[in-house]
Order: structure tokens, then sequence, then C-alpha cells
């Protein structure tokens, strides 16, 4: 779910006389799960009809949609900086609200736990650990474009012989990735408390220089969207696809073919061409407009220097280096973890079976862009990055209270766990299609 939604508020006193009261149950809320054609969802008790907004969401359709038919408490915390704004907003959707004699979340949830993680949240937000430190974010801002202007010195200095163009490549795929990094901070509002600025230097960044609400979910994580096309992933659904005799492809080699399909091609191959017919589908046209910002200033930078085929050489080399830097840092805290359906349980459960870290040290945080604490992240999606340090031991605390396992590993670890987890969810897929 995304901050400050457009559709004209409703005056509170039109909604009270548009809606009167009424009393739901948990049974009737689940009903409306987007199965058929109504979509509600409960927020704080109150129950909402998103049937209608879904597709006016500024966060898109899909991440709302995810929670029809459930308390969605937790996630409009967490992905929200500017509450009581959205909040007007949102009396033109309120329907009613649950029954006093129903519990305020789903009995699938842990309600202690839930209890004292909202706690921790409100103890979070009072030590000020949601307030970026702008100067951080510049900083950081500045040693991407002082990358940039180097990559291009290197070649203007040292002409355009093998080493310095590799050289320039190795800059450029380093700028591409750090800037990757830079706009998730501000894709997840995480810099300003604003949305304007957020998403105003969003566009900046990721056009011109360059989170999961559900995560490993099937269907509802687009990070595990290859399975089942390319890959068998995780436990439950691999096995699942060898007792319905699913072969897409080998997925008992799936963990050699990634080496093929998964790093070096993602980002040359799909995601170059995707986000085109994306944007254009959708008639982004800023967007758009920012994107091919980008290439001009590519064109005209690098063509004087290295002529048509160089530039389109440095390209696909850069895209090369980038999409191995991309796919192995994103799925390192993923893959490994436990895939399946959704089971609608507590958010903080959700997310610790979900994600898992990567121990701190300062060339970790900066090579992933601080993703190595994807647990905090996926907690508090709109925390600065700066502060998961801060709060990974109240996290600690809470998990080590409850049993839950917090899992964190060294970076090349991680990086090996998941080619065993494809291994061993391609073999457990083989199995149950030959014996099952």
């Amino acid at each position: 779910m995304a901050p400050d939604p457009v559709p004209t508020p409703v005056p509170a006193s039109a909604s009270a006389q548009l809606h009167q009261p009424r009393y739901f149950t948990w049974e009737e809320v689940a009903q409306r799960s987007g199965r058929e054609k109504e979509r509600w969802l409960v927020i704080d008790r109150k129950v909402y009809n998103i049937s209608d907004f879904t597709r006016r969401h500024p966060g898109g359709s899909r991440v709302i949609s995810h929670y029809a038919g459930q308390d969605a408490t937790d996630p409009f915390v967490a992905f929200h900086i500017n509450k009581g704004l959205v909040r007007k907003y949102m009396n033109s959707l309120l329907i009613g609200e649950l029954a006093p004699e129903q519990p305020s979340f789903e009995p699938t949830k842990n309600k202690e736990l839930t209890d004292e993680f909202r706690e921790l949240r409100a103890t979070v937000e009072r030590l000020g650990l949601m307030k970026a430190n702008h100067l951080f974010f510049l900083l950081y801002l500045l040693h991407i474009l002082l990358l940039d202007v180097a990559a291009w010195l290197t070649l203007w200095i040292f002409g355009t012989s093998l080493v310095p163009f590799f050289l320039c490549a190795v800059l450029l795929s380093i700028v591409q990735a750090q800037a990757g990094w830079l706009q998730h901070d501000f894709g997840h509002l995480s810099v300003f408390g604003t949305s304007t600025w957020n998403h105003l230097l969003h566009h900046f960044v990721i056009g011109h220089l360059k989170h999961h609400a559900k995560p490993n979910c099937f269907r509802k994580d687009p990070d595990i969207n290859m399975h089942p096309l390319f890959f068998a992933l995780g436990k439950v659904l691999s096995v699942e696809l060898g007792k319905q005799k699913k072969k897409h492809m080998p997925y008992n080699h799936q963990h050699k073919y990634f080496f093929l399909i998964g790093p070096p091609a993602l980002l040359p191959l799909y995601f170059q061409w995707y986000i085109f017919y994306f944007v254009v589908q959708r008639k982004k046209w800023v967007d758009l407009a920012w994107m091919l910002s980008f290439y001009a200033r590519v064109f005209f930078t690098y063509m004087p220097l290295l002529g048509l085929k160089g530039l389109l050489g440095l390209f696909f080399i850069v895209r090369f280096l980038e999409s191995n830097w991309f796919v192995w840092v994103t799925q390192m805290n993923h893959i490994p973890m436990h895939i399946d359906y959704d089971q609608n349980v507590d958010w903080v459960s959700t997310q610790l079976q979900a994600t898992c870290n990567v121990h701190q040290s300062a060339f970790n945080d900066w090579f992933s862009g601080h993703l190595n604490f994807q647990i905090e992240h996926h907690l508090f999606p709109t925390m600065p990055r700066h502060n998961y340090h801060k709060v990974a031991p109240l996290v600690q605390s809470l998990c080590a209270k409850y049993g839950i396992k917090y899992k964190s590993k060294p970076l090349l670890s991680a990086f090996a766990d998941i080619v065993y987890s494809l291994k061993e969810s391609g073999q457990l897929w083989l199995d149950a299609y030959l014996h099952q």
C-alpha cells in the first residue's frame, strides 16, 4: 500500500449520512477477498470497501488487493508516512466496523506478538528512528555522481584501450547498482517527510541515473514470479508442482541453469525491455521521459569517445555486471527462505519466515545498499536505512521472546544458499514428479 491517495475526500457529515453504522464479522470480511468482485479490508477495526478503489490506489492495485479479506492495520502503518492525510481520503471507503464481540484481527495471527510489535513501532517512532539524516543521503548521492564522472574521465584521459574501457565499465556498473539502491530508498519514502519530494527524487535517480508487501507469498510477491515458469521455488510449491506433473523446465538442474538465465540475463534480456513495455502500456509518459533522458545522456557523453559499436559494447557489459550484482543481492534474503501461499499470519511472522539478514560490515552495507538488514527493512519499510542497525537489537529481542528464528549469515554463505536451495527444491520437485 502506498501513501497520499488521490480520490476526492468525502466530508465527515456526508459520509455519516451515506454510511450508517454497520457491524461485520471476520467471516464476512474474509468472504470479500477478491475471489469474487468485492474486496474489503480492515484497518483499526474499521471495515473498508476497496473494490473500486484498487484501480486508483497510488501504490498500484495489486499491493492493496493482497490484503483483501484481511486485517491490514500493520501494513497500512508500515507503508504510509502521512497517515492523517490518508485517513481523510478513506472516509468514502468506510462501510462499517467489526462487531464489538469480534477480535481486532484474525485468529491466525498471534495477538501478543502483534500487540508487542505495535508497542515496538511506537518506541521506534518516539526514538526518532523513522527520521532520515539528509546529510547521509546527500553524501550517498554525491558519491554516485563522482563515480559517474570518474567513469567518463577514465576514457577521456587514458583513451579507449582495453584496460580503461573495462575500468570505465566497472565504475558505471557501480554507479548503476548504487543508484538502484538509492532509488529504492526514495521509492520506500524513507528519505523525505513528504511523498512529493520522495517521488521527485525517485524519478530523477531511477530515470536519469539509473518492497514486497507479502514476501515469498506465491502470487503476491513479484520477486518469486519466476515460479513456475523458470524455477521451482520453496519446498511446498516444488512438491505441489511435481505432484501436478508440471515441467516447464528441467527443475532438477535449475541450480545449474540459474547461472545462465538468472544473474547475467535478468536486466539486459528482461527488465531492460519490460520496463519500456510497462510504461507505455500504463501510459506513464513522465516516467518514459525520464528513462529517455538517461539514454540520451549516455549517448551524447560516450558516443564521441567510443563510436556506436563501442558504446553498445559498453552498455551491455555494464548491464551484464549490474544484473549479476542486482540478482545475487536481491535474492540472497528470500530464495533460501520459506516460500508458500499466503497463510494470513501476523505481520512479524510473515516477514521473519520469508527474510533473513547478512552480517553487518561497512562493505556489506555499501555493497547491498543496507539490504543486508532485510528483516528490519521489511518490518519498517519507510525507515531510513542508516537506522537499521539501531533497531536490529530490539527486533532480535522480540524474536527471542516469541521463539521466532532471526537468521543472519555471512555474505558469501548467503550467495551459496541461493544455489543450495534451488538444488534442494529441484530435487523435491523431481521426487514428487516421478513418485507421487
